[in-house]
């Protein structure tokens, strides 16, 4: 039997911190499910659709991950995906303590589904979407931090004022 993990966020944009959680992740799992938690509530620099073609273009080498996307409970998706673990990357103490209370909460809504967390990798400590957005929509470069392609549209969502 296949082990799959999913992997949720919202990847507005996808950035270097979360392609190194997946490359990481795939070492443990058979096949992973890249899920962009769609939320109507929030405003996003990118669209579902764009998030998930820039993903797709990025991992394209790998055919052991799926793009998805949902808006639902996540374990209604983990369950419906047939997979029984939820990936999440952490960074901070900060990041530990909201984690934590979504694992929990996960786990209450269904005992069969498990969250197992990753470190982010050291060079990617304090990379976060919204500090990528931040930077880049006030000039700032984030090259490196994104692949290039993303940084690219970066380039071309801020007017090519991102350095």
């Amino acid at each position: 039997m296949k082990k799959i993990a999913v992997y949720p966020g919202s990847f507005d944009p996808i950035t270097n911190g979360h392609i190194d959680i997946i490359k990481r992740g795939l070492r443990m799992f058979d096949e992973m499910i890249v899920l962009i938690a769609y939320n109507p509530n929030k405003k996003s620099l990118f669209s579902v659709e764009e998030r998930m073609d820039l993903i797709k273009e990025v991992l394209k080498c790998n055919g052991r991950v799926r793009i998805d996307s949902f808006s639902g409970l996540l374990v209604d998706y983990v369950k419906g995906a047939g997979a029984n673990v939820i990936l999440r990357g952490l960074r901070a103490l900060s990041d530990f303590e909201y984690e934590f209370q979504m694992a929990l909460i996960n786990r209450r809504l269904n005992r069969d589904i498990e969250t197992v967390f990753l470190m982010t990798g050291y060079k990617w400590f304090y990379t976060s979407s919204n500090i990528i957005k931040e930077a880049a929509s006030l000039g700032g470069s984030v090259k490196g931090l994104v692949p290039d392609l993303v940084y690219q549209k970066l380039l071309d969502k801020y007017g090519n004022q991102a350095g």
